[in-house]
């Protein structure tokens, strides 16, 4: 993912409405409580069990398209799902890089009760950047990048939720959607014009060609970078500009779980990333959880050969893990 620059008038308005947009929300939450309503018995996330689905991602090397680590990863994914109860649909595709080069990539979608119009969609990329072109030595600038947090901590999260939903179902189907190539995007020393579609090419193909014919969902939420020490998550922009609600609801979920600190209600800056694609071809409203904000950027060992599992905190994937379930176990 890039980020992408806002514009500060719209920001400031943004920011004036969610204090009162959170006031409400909040007052609203109570009010259900005083009346005995919030009665959903949500699972408690596991962050040991994510822990060890983002290792066991990493352990196979960097998930780079066209890479046997890349291949073996992708069917330790698959198998995975399938052992968690889901239906799983596996896309093949080739897409175009920003140089041209030809990439077979690979989505993976789990799904639980198929059968279910009402749906909510979780989404995390897999794969791995292909170049360390942040990494504060040059050397390193064309090493790919390990991705624990960048990509194995997201699929990590959606993993333990598998293993949650096929224990305890909500109340609407789920699906969970592992996107491909989302890393694939210029390098940084590439002297043509660095355009938002060189990124993401694994959910703009989705977003254009779902895995079910005429597939919709109520709301999507992404994850992506949910595994970094001392992270914290604010509104992103392009999701506040298609799925302001969905951030309220996400947040206020965040609060109800005991994690607020965590999720901060304020602007944190918009980002290139899956979510766009789905907004923008999809037509799903989605949101990103991502730890952006403006001025400090993403995590510390951001696209560097240092994003291992050193990078990976349980008590950041018990965060959102916990918080997304509290959303999709309260959805009727």
């Amino acid at each position: 993912m890039k980020i992408t620059p806002s514009l500060s008038a719209v920001l400031l308005a943004l920011l004036l409405t969610a204090g009162s947009c959170n006031t409400a929300n909040r007052q609203a939450r109570d009010n259900a409580q005083d009346n005995g309503n919030n009665t959903v018995n949500v699972p408690q996330f596991n962050a040991d069990s994510a822990y060890s689905y983002v290792k066991a991602q990493v352990d196979f090397g960097p998930r780079v398209p066209g890479t046997e680590a890349h291949k073996a990863c992708g069917d330790y994914l698959a198998g995975k799902l399938e052992q968690f109860g889901a239906k799983v649909y596996n896309q093949y595709a080739d897409v175009t890089g920003y140089d041209g080069t030809t990439l077979r990539i690979r989505n993976i979608v789990g799904s639980y009760k198929p059968e279910s119009r009402k749906r909510v969609a979780l989404f995390a990329h897999w794969d791995c950047r292909p170049w360390a072109d942040h990494d504060p030595d040059p050397k390193n600038h064309h090493k790919p990048v390990p991705g624990a947090n960048d990509g194995a901590s997201g699929a990590g999260v959606l993993l333990e939720i598998a293993r949650q939903l096929q224990q305890q179902q909500p109340a609407l189907g789920i699906d969970l959607i592992l996107l491909d190539a989302e890393d694939r995007g210029a390098h940084e020393e590439y002297e043509g014009q660095h355009l938002e579609e060189y990124w993401c090419l694994g959910s703009q193909y989705w977003a254009r060609n779902p895995h079910v014919q005429g597939y919709n969902a109520r709301f999507g939420i992404l994850l992506d970078m949910v595994g970094g020490h001392g992270a914290t998550f604010r509104y992103e922009w392009i999701s506040e500009e298609h799925a302001k609600d969905i951030n309220r609801k996400v947040w206020e979920a965040a609060e109800t779980a005991g994690y607020a600190g965590y999720f901060v209600p304020e602007g944190g800056g918009a980002v290139t990333d899956d979510h766009l694609f789905i907004n923008r071809y999809a037509r799903i409203p989605t949101i990103d959880i991502i730890p952006y904000s403006e001025g400090e950027g993403f995590f510390e060992h951001w696209h560097t050969v240092k994003d291992d599992m050193d990078a990976i905190d349980r008590n950041t994937l018990k965060a959102v893990g916990q918080t997304v379930m509290q959303v999709v176990y309260n959805e009727k």
